[in-house]
């Protein structure tokens, strides 16, 4: 009878590990959006914030890892909202997404969803709350979801992790102007889709050679205090 509720347990935790960014939060974040506009983003919101906290709660199983986790996530999110509000005067140039795939390399893809999920929410307070921010919080969560899945070649070999932090870049830019598409047309518009693609160029470019900078700049020494963390606690 143990031996098939932990299986269960597993299949239950294995369902909602993928099911929730995969599935759930796709669905929550672009039909929200799609279909009830400005109405939305509170109750966007509210729903990343909970399913990001199920996500990571799948991440890990015994109960003292687990606050251990919160703690890291905790300091981790403190800095990148830290680092985006001292950079907010220059355009595109964000620590965020260096610190969100730092954290997911190390500690797990899990945290690194919920560092950057937060880190959108939090710091948004200061640059401003909008429809947009459901859709932030999914980009800067799948980053980092993403740098956790491949955290094996990223922590050993920095030509990945520099091509890695480029491509989060260019693909945080692609989302963020499907939110652009969807809020000006209220629908699905490809013309107008390339449109906000190119005019979003520069912006695109300044996200990925943001990422690759401060990656360089803060992936071995916040790397390393991780890794020692990690050890130590068994996190």
């Amino acid at each position: 009878m143990t031996a098939r509720r932990t299986e269960n347990a597993f299949r239950w935790k294995t369902a909602l590990r993928y099911g929730i960014p995969f599935l759930l939060m796709p669905l929550l974040v672009v039909l929200g959006g799609w279909r009830l506009g400005e109405r939305f983003y509170a109750w966007g919101i509210l729903g990343m914030v909970g399913l990001s906290q199920v996500l990571f709660f799948t991440g890990f199983e015994k109960r003292t890892v687990g606050s251990r986790r919160m703690v890291i996530a905790a300091v981790m999110t403190a800095l990148s909202v830290l680092g985006r509000v001292i950079f907010a005067p220059i355009p595109g140039f964000k620590p965020i997404t260096a610190i969100v795939v730092i954290t997911a390399i190390w500690i797990g893809g899990e945290t690194g969803f919920l560092v950057g999920s937060l880190s959108a929410l939090i710091s948004n307070f200061f640059s401003g709350q909008g429809p947009w921010t459901p859709f932030q919080m999914f980009a800067w969560g799948m980053i980092g979801l993403m740098a956790g899945f491949l955290s094996g070649p990223l922590r050993k070999n920095r030509v990945w992790l520099i091509l890695y932090g480029a491509f989060a870049g260019v693909a945080y830019s692609l989302f963020m102007d499907v939110w652009t598409v969807l809020w000006y047309n209220g629908g699905v518009n490809w013309p107008l889709y390339r449109a906000a693609v190119i005019t979003a160029l520069p912006y695109m470019a300044s996200y990925a050679a943001s990422n690759v900078v401060f990656l360089l700049l803060l992936g071995r020494p916040f790397g390393e205090k991780l890794a020692r963390i990690r050890l130590k606690y068994g996190v």
